[in-house]
Parts: structure tokens; sequence; C-alpha cells
């Protein structure tokens, strides 16, 4: 009786009884590995589909006088259980993610696909920082700004293919889903520490800390605008504009994961383009100033010309920062050996970066031209905008730009800020070995608000370091994904890879020496209208 009931508890295998008539034993249960089954990453995962319905093959049929058809010899062998070297294997060792991934921001949710990258790339990759490059071209003038300006872009855009291919390991098994582990996998917990820990952490808080001040700036602008002259209520005062764009911010970063503000990034892409578009053909369309000046911009001597030079390469490298966030997004999408996410994320990517490039060269160069050497450095294409053509364009113009300007921003911060948020939970999820709580996710979210609205407050002239933060977030975006590839990919050396890694890897290093060293002496020399705690 305990052996038919065993029998019968069994999953049945189709298999044919034998010529004297003796029952087929099943085979013995074989289960999925706890990894494929609850790993958020093989949603579309071949491994978890078979050809049968059962899932497990037949067994050899006995050859018999009556069967002159010989069946071909299957292995009952599951097919996960393979050799070491074949595919399957490699599409297996994907399934060995921590296990708190299911439990942060990033990962939670691994159901995006081309369309989401695409908004999250392009409402990371544009923005306030756009608004500065004519700034740039006043000092490098028109052959060397457009040099410059294409050549970082190309560059950039070559980097960026590099993190989207290194985002997942077939040799180790591993995605990295952070730009973060990505650098300590390359050079080791201590030096990616020093290298990536402050350029990446500051690119996010700093960035969300200037979107609340030209968020804020921006929505008083707006309301001047909307209110008019005659207007007799009684205007609220800078900082209080600051809290209610950080209010706006994180009631919206309580939406809990990356794949759930996809909608949030399209609003904030369509609004940064919008209002690109908006600044650039406006100032065009009312034509040159008077007396507009090309002649590049020299100082007295040749190291202060130097220096305002590599300060103004600064501005362009700001102007593509985001790269911070793409192995985050990439994290976001199932992946598998036949369903790669490298495939659709780089799809989303040019799309993203074709719009990029249609909004940032009209821009710069339309705006230099409009401009030329009266562009103001504080605010760029905006505060041009309201200075020069506020009696020009209509208030519906200057309304909707404002607009679109202060949405962009509250959207931009959601996605910056998701790295920080993925960095609080877990160190919770680490310590406690459970998700973080939904009261605790808030408070995280809420906290961090508004400690960018204190750093805001406190410091805000922080929109007129474009130069420096620039310089500071150039390795990760210029240089480290080149030595990322050689260490990761290890090309034959003296191969063509193999060199360009290595020339624009230590060029990239280099630069960015140059830039921060040029920025803190053109600030120390200029000067900057530092007033802490007294924002205008």
């Amino acid at each position: 009786m305990a052996e038919a009931k065993e029998i019968n508890s069994a999953p049945i295998t189709p298999g044919r009884a034998s010529a004297m008539g003796t029952p087929a034993v099943a085979s013995p249960p074989v289960s999925c590995p706890p990894s494929q089954l609850h790993s958020p990453s093989l949603t579309r995962s071949p491994l978890l589909h078979s050809e049968n319905e059962d899932g497990i093959r037949p067994s050899k049929t006995p050859k018999t006088p009556r069967t002159p058809i010989r069946t071909p010899r299957i292995s009952l062998t599951p097919r996960f259980i393979t050799p070491l070297g074949s595919p399957m294997r490699k599409a297996l060792r994907f399934t060995k993610l921590d296990p708190q991934d299911a439990w942060l921001p990033i990962t939670e949710s691994r159901n995006g696909n081309k369309f989401y990258a695409a908004f999250h790339t392009l409402c990371s990759g544009i923005g306030i920082q756009a608004l500065v490059l004519p700034v740039a071209f006043t000092v490098l003038g028109w052959a060397w700004g457009v040099i410059s300006l294409t050549v970082v872009f190309v560059w950039q855009l070559y980097t960026l293919w590099l993190l989207v291919h290194l985002h997942e390991s077939v040799e180790q098994g591993i995605r990295y889903s952070r730009y973060l582990q990505l650098c300590f996998a390359t050079f080791g917990e201590k030096l990616g520490k020093l290298l990536g820990l402050f350029p990446i952490m500051y690119l996010s808080a700093g960035t969300c800390s200037i979107f609340i001040i030209i968020g804020g700036s921006t929505a008083r602008t707006f309301y001047q605008v909307i209110c008019g002259a005659t207007c007799t209520a009684k205007p609220m005062t800078t900082v209080e504009w600051y809290l209610v764009f950080t209010c706006a911010a994180v009631v919206l970063s309580q939406l809990p994961n990356l794949n759930s503000i996809a909608g949030v990034s399209l609003i904030g892409a369509i609004t940064a383009v919008g209002y690109c578009t908006f600044i650039w053909v406006v100032s065009v369309a009312e034509g040159r100033l008077p007396g507009v000046s090309y002649s590049p911009i020299r100082l007295g001597s040749d190291v202060e010309s130097s220096f305002t030079v590599l300060n103004a390469l600064g501005i362009i490298a700001f102007a593509f920062r985001g790269h911070n966030l793409i192995l985050e997004i990439q994290a976001t999408m199932p992946s598998s050996e036949k369903h790669p996410s490298h495939v659709p994320m780089w799809k989303g990517v040019k799309v993203s970066y074709s719009i990029i490039a249609a909004c940032l060269f009209p821009l710069a160069i339309g705006g230099y031209w409009a401009y030329g050497h009266s562009i103001p450095s504080d605010g760029g294409m905006l505060t041009a905008l309201y200075q020069f053509h506020s009696q020009d364009v209509s208030r519906f113009i200057l309304g909707i730009t404002s607009l679109f300007v202060v949405i962009n921003g509250v959207c931009s911060f959601q996605i910056y800020g998701m790295p920080i948020f993925d960095d609080m939970e877990s160190q919770y999820t680490r310590r406690m070995k459970k998700p973080c709580p939904w009261w605790l996710r808030g408070i995280f979210r809420v906290f961090f608000g508004f400690t960018c609205f204190f750093i805001s407050t406190a410091i805000p002239f922080l929109s007129q370091l474009a130069g420096l933060v620039g310089g500071i977030a150039l390795p990760v975006t210029l240089a480290y994904p080149c030595f990322m590839w050689l260490k990761a990919k290890k090309p034959k050396k003296n191969s063509f890879m193999w060199c360009l890694n290595w020339f624009l890897g230590v060029l990239g290093m280099c630069l960015s020496v140059l830039l921060v060293a040029a920025s803190i002496y053109v600030i120390i020399d200029t000067g900057v209208n530092v007033s802490f705690f007294n924002p205008k």
C-alpha cells in the first residue's frame, strides 16, 4: 500500500508498459532551484517552460520485435542540470541574484521594457544643465565650441554603450544593478568606494539640490508671469518657493520603485524637450541682440586663459550627466540567455539620445548665435529669455516655459533620488533581513527631500558651480566605464578595444583633475555670489 501511495503522489511520466504488462514507474519529481522560482529577473526565462506540458521528457522505450521504429534516446535529466559549458548553464547563472533585490526600489520590479528605458534615460539625460551650454561657447568660440560638444557627445555615448553591455556578466552569473556594484566588482571595495562613492552620491544629492534651487526660483517667476504687474497679492519668499517645490517632490517620491515612476519620467522628458525647444526657437526667432560679439573671451595671462577654457569644457561635461543611472535603469528589465536586457536597453538609449542631440545642439548653437557674450552665466538661456525678451514674448510662452521647467525638475528629482532611496533601504534590509515597511520607506524619502531643501537653502549659489560639478562627475561618465571594460572583458593586449579604452580612460582622468583645478581657480579668481542661507 505504501508503494502504491508513493507512485500515485509522483507526477505521471508519459511512458509505455513493458511487454510483460508490468506497470511503468514514474520518475521522481524534480523541482526548479529556488533562485529560478523567486528571481525577479527571469519572468521570460526559457528555463521555466519546457517543450512538453509536463516539463519531463519520456524515457527510452525498450526495443521489442513489435516496435520496428526505434525511438530517439532522450535523457530523463532535467534541462536545468546541463553540462558546465552549455548555454543553459550560462542562463542559469543569471539567477545568482542578491535576495535583497526583491526588497529594494531599483530591482523589486523587473518588468521594464525599451519604452521605460527611453523615458528614464531621456528624463535623466536632458534638463536644466543644458541651458548653460552657450556660456561655454563664449570662451571656446564657434569652431571649438561645436567640436568640443560633438566630441564629448560621441565619447559619452560610447561609454554608455560599454555600461549597457557590462550590466550582465555571463561568466560570473551576476547582474550589476547599480553603478557602485560594478565599481566594487571592478576596482575592489576599498578603491571602488574611494573612486565612485563620492562622485555618484554627489551627483544624486547635489543634482536634487540644484533642482530645488532652479525649480523653486522658476516657480516664483511663473507666479509673477501669471499674476502680472497689476497683482496685489503678497508674493512668497524664495525659501517658501523652495519649500513648495520640495513638498511636491517629496509627495511624488512616495511611488515605490523605479518602474512605478516610468510615467513620471515620461512627463519629465516631454517637458524637458518642450522648454528646450521653446527657449531656442524664441531666441532665434527674436533675432540677435544689437552689438552681439562672438570673439572668444581671453583673460590676461596664458594660465588664466587656459583655466577658463578648461572650465568651459567642464560646463559641457556637466551637460551629459546621467551615466550613474544607466545600470539602475537597465536593472528594471527582465533578462535571460535568449532575451538579454542589453538589447531593449540599447534600443531605448538610441531613441532617447537622438532626441537629446536634437535639443542640445540647437540650444547651444542657437543660444550663442542670439546672445553671444551677453548670455548670463547664472541661469544661461532661461535667464536670457526673461532678461531680453520679457516684453517681446507673450505671457503664455513665458508662463508655459517656466511651468515646464518646474515640472521637469519635480520629475527628474525622482530618478536622481532613487539611488539614495535604494541605498538607505539596503542598509535596513541588510541588518534586519526583511523588507523595509512602507512607513519607514516614507520617512527615508521625506528625510532625503528635506535634507536637499536644507542644502539648497544653505548654499543657494550651488547652481553656479556647473564647471566644478562637471569636473567631479566626468570620470563617472567618461573614464570609469573604459577601465571597467578592460577589467571585465580583458580585451587582447594592443588590440583596438584595448588601446581605445586605455587612451580614453587615462584622458578622462587627466581631464577630470584639470577641470576641477580650473573650476576652483575660476571660482576664486572671478568670485561667486556667495550668500549662505540667503536665497535670492
